[in-house]
This record gives structure tokens, C-alpha cells and sequence, in this order.
């Protein structure tokens, strides 16, 4: 159970107050208590508003997993500013697009990308200063010792924003989801009473942080008072040697680490027996891999998660008893069952009628979870945000009469690759540029790594000439690694409807023919 935390801020105070040397994080070597995180993130509030910070500015954090990050976004929990944690998988286009599209004031950044920031520098308007997080060159340890600890408190309203969450747009773009105090909290109440975690839990964090499973996941555990072990990367064998080592009762994980791990030499030499909740999520979960996790994790572990950055994560669990139980093995491609304080509808897509029992429509989500809205895009906002609160999701599925979620589709041909987030437009926009090509769609296509990957299939303008290879480097020098299309197929011409729109649905058919298409 999660105490009544008033905000982020209450919260931290609270576990400083009442367990002052227990331990809050471990990242390596260093291990911090509640009561040093405390007087830390004092200092970072301190260093902000020196700075000249104020209420709903931005800060921007480009950095693998590190402490700072959740410092610097307890730190502007603590002065009304919020931290927009830049996804590091992006290219440099569009890593400059995240931090201008945020304002960020000042540019927190790791070691593996200070080389890319100093190319970048002049394309950041926004950014007054670039301080550097760890190695050799690290600017972060003096700056945070320079500022005495300042305990002043923004009077923060549920609504405010503390921690921005960058995901891919339909136009090409990623969008700002502004999460705020009470969505935030909502969420950890929400999942803490459905996977039972409390302070005497141990959460392990392997997640990237520009992820909700990632902060989020980190924000849930520290609500409960739970301490959190956190990686820099999602390494499958050091994942693993984590679990046994620091007797790990909860993590999440996404299918593609899973199925590294089954693969990881003396995988099942180790001791999982601490575990109690195995979360996983973001991408589908091929069934082999699923068959070899439930041999190599303890029974009564593994938890199906469905959910969304715009909701604070979690939205959904298919728990142990469904994924043991031979009887109700249908399940297995299903996201689950709504958690606690959360509401699902199935609606038509385009008049928003909700659909009876068993016919698919479009996902809607209601809940206290929910994000403020889309920095800076009020009409994406409303689009996805109904007046009496539902979240359109544009996750398309059906549910079930005893309440279980299938999602079966995307409304808005949105992939889902290795748990990222890949918008075709994205990559159809890129594409669209090369001087060959007429016209373009993308696609995600089965994957038995990832899931599904993305694939291109483009129409050549007349007498022009290009080969996939050359396709592929002209994407490579303008698009994040994860979102490379892992194909590309030339035809004549593309299937559209008499408006002139795309029919995708048309072009996925042949490769999805004979598979229950599953997004979790």
C-alpha cells in the first residue's frame, strides 16, 4: 500500500523523514539513502533556481540510466520546472528536435553523447548551458556541491508537470506527454496494489529512463518506499546476475531482453527465488520465448503489462494464473485485465459508440493516470483527450465478456519493434525525400527478434534507379538505428482507396496471414 503522497516532493520528505538511512538507490558502487537522495536533489533544486528557473520551464537530461536523471526530475518536482528525458536511441536530427521542441534551458548529458551535443550545440537555441553527467570531463558532482541544500517547495498542483516523456507522432514527429503529479502518483497507487510492492520490496530498474518503464516504473517503487537497482543498460547477462545477487522481488522487462536472457549461458545456474512480480511489455512476446522464460523464472512470477506514456504506463496485467493454467492458454494473447482505478472501453473509432462484448473498435482508457495533454500541441491534445476524460489510445482490439483485452491492431499503424514506439510516418518521411521515389509506405512486418519490424515498400518515379542498399544508408544517416526499415521491397504502384488513401491493411495482409497480430 501507497501512503497519500501529496506530490513527488512529499513524497522524497516523507521516506527522508521516516527511513533517513535506508537505502533509496543503488546504481554500481554507489548506494544512496533516502536521507542523502533528499539533501541531493535539494542541492539540483538549488542549482536550478540559480540558474534562473522557474515554474514550467524545462530541463533536458540526454544520458543512459544514471541517479542524476532522477534527481534532476525530483529536482524540478521540487521547483515547479519539469525534465524532459531525451530518448538517446534517436538520431542527432531528431534528438535536436526533442530538446528545442521542449525549451530546454539547460542540457544535462552523458559521456556517450557529449561528441554529438558539441555538433548539435549551435541548433539548440533554447539551451543556455551543457552540463556534463560522469567520466572523465564529469560537470554534474561540482555542480551539485556548489549549491548548499535549498528545502524551499513549489506549491505544486496535481496538474503541474514534472517529467516529460517524449513518443513518436503520427506526422513524423514525437510529442511532449506533459506527466504531472497526480497522474504520476495515481499510477504507482495503481500498480503497487496490483503487484503488491511496498518498502520492503527490491525493484530493479534495467529500463531505459527516456522509457515509463523505465522513470515510471522507477517513480512506482520509490512511491512505496522501495529501494531501486538500477542499470545503465539493459544487459541480458548482468540483468540476470542482478536478480540473484541483490535478491530482486520485482523488474520489467521487454520481450527482445527476455529472449536474450533465455540465450545467456548458466541463465537457469542462478537464484530467482526473491522474485514475485516479472512485468513485461511494450512489444508482442513470441511464444517460444514466453515457453523458455515461464521454464527458466520461477512460478507465479510473470506478469503481462499493457499500457501507454500517456496514461504513466501500466494500464493492464495478465497475471501468473493465466499464463500457467493449460485450461485458459487462449489468454496468452491477451493484454489482460484492467488494473485498480483504471476504466477500458472498446469505442468505434469514428463515432466513439462503445462496441458490444467481443467486437473490436478502438481502446479507450480512463483513469487518474492520465497524462496533462501534448507540450505545446493543443490540437493533439484534444484529438486524444475526450472532455470527460477518456484517452483515445488508437490501439485497436476487442474485450472479451470476462473483461480480458486483446489488441490486435493499430489504429494508427503505429509498430512496435523490440518495445519501441516506430511511427511509419517517421520513416515514410525520410524516405519521401530521395530523389528516386515516387511514393512510399511502411509497414511493420513479423519479427521473430522483435516482434515486428519495420519494412518499406516504395514506387520508383519513372526511369529512375535505386537499389535497397542505397535505400537503407540514405534512412541509416537520418533515422535512430531502431527504426531502420529491416527491408524495403520496390513495386509498381501502391493499393489506395478512392479518396487516394493507402491501404495498408492490404499491404500487411500477405506477411500477417495465419498470425494472431498482438500488441502488448
Amino acid at each position: 500500500m501507497i501512503p497519500n503522497h501529496a506530490d513527488f516532493s512529499d513524497m522524497l520528505a516523507r521516506w527522508a523523514r521516516e527511513r533517513p538511512t535506508g537505502i533509496a538507490i543503488n546504481f554500481g558502487d554507489t548506494h544512496r539513502s533516502w536521507a542523502e537522495l533528499a539533501e541531493r536533489v535539494q542541492r539540483v533544486a538549488a542549482g536550478l533556481r540559480a540558474a534562473g528557473l522557474q515554474p514550467n520551464d524545462r530541463i533536458a537530461v540526454l544520458d543512459l540510466n544514471h541517479p542524476s536523471c532522477l534527481e534532476l526530475t525530483l529536482a524540478c518536482a521540487q521547483t515547479g520546472c519539469a525534465n524532459a528525458v531525451v530518448n538517446f536511441r534517436l538520431a542527432p536530427p531528431e534528438i535536436a528536435y526533442v530538446i528545442n521542441d521542449s525549451k530546454a534551458r539547460i542540457l544535462f548529458v552523458g559521456p556517450e553523447f557529449a561528441g554529438a551535443v558539441e555538433q548539435l550545440r549551435t541548433h539548440l537555441p533554447a539551451v543556455e548551458r551543457v552540463i556534463r553527467i560522469g567520466g572523465a570531463d564529469d560537470e554534474f558532482e561540482a555542480w551539485v556541491a556548489a549549491h548548499a541544500p535549498d528545502a524551499n517547495v513549489h506549491p505544486a498542483k496535481g496538474g503541474d508537470c514534472f517529467v516529460q516523456l517524449y513518443t513518436s507522432g503520427t506526422t513524423g514527429f514525437p510529442k511532449g506527454a506533459m506527466l504531472t503529479h497526480h497522474g504520476m502518483l495515481a499510477h504507482a497507487r495503481n500498480v503497487a496494489v496490483s503487484q503488491t510492492m511496498d518498502g520492503a520490496s527490491r525493484v530493479q530498474v534495467a529500463m531505459p529512463l527516456f522509457h515509463v518503464g523505465g522513470t515510471s516504473y522507477a517513480l512506482v517503487a520509490w512511491s512505496a518506499g522501495a529501494p531501486i537497482y538500477m542499470m545503465r543498460m539493459p544487459d541480458p547477462a548482468a540483468a540476470l546476475a542482478m536478480l540473484d545477487r541483490e535478491k530482486i522481488t520485482h523488474t520489467f522487462y521487454v520481450p527482445a531482453l527476455m529472449a536474450a536472457m533465455t540465450q545467456v549461458p548458466g541463465a537457469d545456474k542462478h537464484d530467482y527465488s526473491s522474485l514475485q512480480a516479472l512485468s513485461y511489455g511494450a512489444s508482442p512476446m513470441p511464444l517460444p520465448v514466453m515457453r523458455a522464460c515461464l521454464k527458466l523464472f520461477p512460478k507465479g512470477t510473470m506478469q503481462q503489462v499493457y499500457g501507454m506514456t500517456e496514461e504513466s504506463g501500466v494500464v493492464t496485467i495478465l497475471g501468473p494464473e493465466d499464463h500457467e493454467d493449460p485450461a485458459v492458454a487462449h489468454r496468452l494473447v491477451s493484454a489482460g485485465k484492467v488494473i485498480h482505478g483504471v476504466e477500458i472501453e472498446i469505442r468505434d473509432p469514428a463515432t466513439g459508440a462503445v462496441m458490444p462484448t467481443g467486437q473490436s473498435g478502438e481502446i479507450w482508457v480512463r483513469s487518474e493516470q492520465v497524462m496533462g495533454g501534448y507540450w505545446g500541441k493543443p490540437e493533439a491534445t484534444e484529438a486524444a483527450l475526450t472532455p470527460d476524460g477518456w484517452y483515445r489510445s488508437g490501439d485497436g482490439g476487442h474485450m472479451d465478456a470476462d473483461g480480458y483485452v486483446y489488441v490486435t491492431d493499430r489504429i494508427k499503424d503505429m509498430i512496435i519493434s523490440g518495445g519501441e514506439n516506430i511511427y511509419p510516418a517517421e520513416i515514410e518521411r525520410v524516405l519521401a525525400e530521395h530523389p528516386a521515389l515516387a511514393d512510399v509506405a511502411v509497414i511493420g512486418v513479423p519479427d521473430d527478434r522483435w516482434g515486428e519490424a519495420p519494412k518499406a515498400i516504395v514506387v520508383l518515379k519513372p526511369e529512375a534507379k535505386v537499389d535497397q542498399v542505397e535505400l537503407l544508408t540514405w534512412c541509416r544517416e537520418r533515422l535512430a538505428g531502431y527504426k531502420l526499415p529491416k527491408s524495403v521491397e520496390i513495386v509498381a504502384e501502391l493499393p489506395r482507396n478512392p479518396t487516394g488513401k493507402i491501404l495498408k491493411r492490404e499491404l500487411r495482409k500477405p506477411y500477417w496471414e495465419g498470425r494472431e497480430r498482438q500488441v502488448v
